[in-house]
């Protein structure tokens, strides 16, 4: 990392003050079932993304927003639930979040990476990290997505030198998740070149870092969109 980008980074570190994760439970209901409908059972596993950071209330972050979508697309109610931690790197997830969840699911998302860019976390230890959640997870769904980091390379708040940098290494790391999930078995959701709005300031939350109610709304109907035939395939 050149002088310029580490002294953006310094700078970011201490001055942008994140928005907290949103008061609100972290599991709810999507359509109704009957005798002959029992709802999936959908769970994400993450960072602040999954944490709802951004929005002013859980029910208006990035989980619901996407149990909403993959009812639609489905046509069957959804029993949804976050776990989720502002800074999670995939490391955490695996050894503090993943734990969370009791049971097996039948859509399970892990999304994480923009920590681990942020901290310098080297690309050797993502892959170590990456490919043992993974190991876990399959414990727990026989269907398992994971999604790419954000697109920080895009946020107005950080500076363009630094910015440079990070989009560099988040394509070595989305190249080295593209391989990881390919032998794990699990369904690789790449976000960070999607069109997702992401250049516009309307996407951004307070903190014009997370993303807000639109810019959450915005990518659950990507990701609709791109897994919709996934979805269907597996669990229609």
């Amino acid at each position: 990392m050149n002088i310029l980008a580490l002294a953006e980074a310094w700078w970011a570190q201490h001055s942008i003050h994140l928005d907290p994760e949103p008061e609100g439970e972290r599991h709810g209901s999507i359509g109704v079932a009957t005798n002959q409908t029992t709802p999936l059972r959908f769970v994400t596993v993450g960072d602040s993304m999954i944490a709802g950071c951004g929005v002013d209330n859980q029910a208006q972050g990035f989980t619901p927003d996407m149990a909403a979508e993959f009812s639609n697309i489905l046509n069957k109610p959804i029993d949804w639930e976050a776990h989720g931690k502002l800074g999670a790197t995939m490391r955490r997830v695996r050894y503090r979040l993943l734990p969370e969840v009791h049971g097996t699911a039948d859509l399970l998302i892990l999304c994480a990476g923009s920590n681990d860019l942020m901290a310098r976390r080297s690309l050797a230890e993502w892959k170590t990290d990456l490919a043992a959640t993974l190991d876990e997870a399959q414990a727990i769904s026989d269907n398992i997505i994971v999604f790419s980091a954000a697109q920080l390379y895009r946020s107005p708040s950080l500076g363009a030198s630094l910015r440079k940098v990070i989009e560099t290494m988040t394509d070595d790391q989305t190249k080295a998740s593209k391989t990881i999930c390919s032998q794990k078995g699990a369904l690789f959701l790449d976000m960070t070149h999607e069109g997702i709005h992401a250049d516009q300031a309307r996407f951004y939350a307070h903190d014009r870092f997370h993303p807000s109610d639109y810019g959450y709304r915005y990518m659950a109907k990507q990701v609709g969109t791109l897994i919709g035939p996934w979805l269907k395939e597996r669990l229609g």
